[in-house]
């Protein structure tokens, strides 16, 4: 970790112990957010300072008593729980997605712009499916099976966490691509339009023909967790960047507010997704 970013890249899908590090990980960081010691953490789930550093490093499965107890120590916010329900769901999810996947679940307001791709969490399964059979290294059948259940699952909180504020922006070049053709991208764009009417969700389409923007250094995800404290991440091609540092944070903030104003409103928005599935 260098000022507050973590890169973390892998040559390959992880092995089944990645699921236990990525949830150590989460552990630890609220652990640190409450500035508590290994030893002083300990005491209050009643574990030894040993255990709690084999769960930090990934190398023991947590008890059932660990969770709950460490859920009442932060708050009994229901980050903890869902890290821990993400374990079994984790092999359908990038190695180096999976600490920020957890973090979804119980954040307050997420934030996305996307110039590669339309979001995992605003995907058909058609066009999930459509990426999927594009990629390299081929994958099996029952590894886009296992990719696109892990999705599916990750969509869920578009309608099962009404109070969280999600707001994206998304480039008009993805559309016009038509990836999976033009059946595919109608699907998409009436996906998009049901989705927006959701009071929690808010979906900004950036016009090719605003040229120049704030976001075209790459793509970006902002996150506030229940206790208001923002983190952010950034992917590329084989890894992402996982950031802490409220300095970098802060830059990141600066420029997704350009952005939303950069962006057509909401409305116009909408309209020019309709405009473009009338095109298809």
């Amino acid at each position: 970790m260098v000022d507050g970013v973590v890169g973390t890249g892998t040559g390959g899908e992880p092995e089944s112990s990645d699921s236990l590090r990525t949830f150590g990980a989460v552990v630890q960081g609220l652990r640190e957010h409450a500035g508590l010691s290994r030893e002083e953490f300990g005491e209050l789930v009643r574990f030894s300072k040993h255990t709690v550093a084999s769960v930090e490093l990934g190398r023991r499965m947590p008890d059932a008593e660990f969770v709950q107890r460490a859920e009442e120590v932060f708050g009994r916010t229901g980050a903890l729980r869902r890290a821990a329900g993400c374990l079994e769901r984790q092999p359908g999810l990038a190695a180096w997605f999976r600490r920020w996947a957890a973090l979804e679940q119980a954040a307050i307001t997420l934030y996305t712009y996307e110039c590669r791709m339309i979001p995992g969490l605003l995907q058909t399964e058609a066009y999930a499916r459509a990426l999927f059979a594009n990629q390299l290294p081929p994958l099996d059948d029952g590894q886009i099976e296992e990719r696109w259940a892990a999705r599916a699952e990750r969509q869920k909180l578009l309608k099962g966490r009404p109070n969280t504020a999600f707001s994206f922006i998304l480039e008009e070049h993805l559309f016009l691509r038509c990836l999976g053709g033009g059946g595919v991208t109608r699907e998409l764009v009436d996906h998009l339009q049901e989705i927006a009417e959701l009071r929690n969700v808010e979906v900004q389409i950036m016009p090719v023909a605003q040229g120049a923007h704030a976001g075209l250094a790459g793509p970006m995800q902002l996150l506030e967790t229940p206790e208001n404290r923002w983190l952010a991440y950034n992917e590329g091609q084989r890894g992402g960047q996982f950031i802490s540092d409220p300095k970098e944070i802060s830059v990141l903030h600066r420029r997704y507010a350009r952005m939303r104003s950069q962006a057509l409103s909401l409305e116009d928005s909408l309209s020019l997704l309709q405009r473009m599935r009338g095109n298809l």
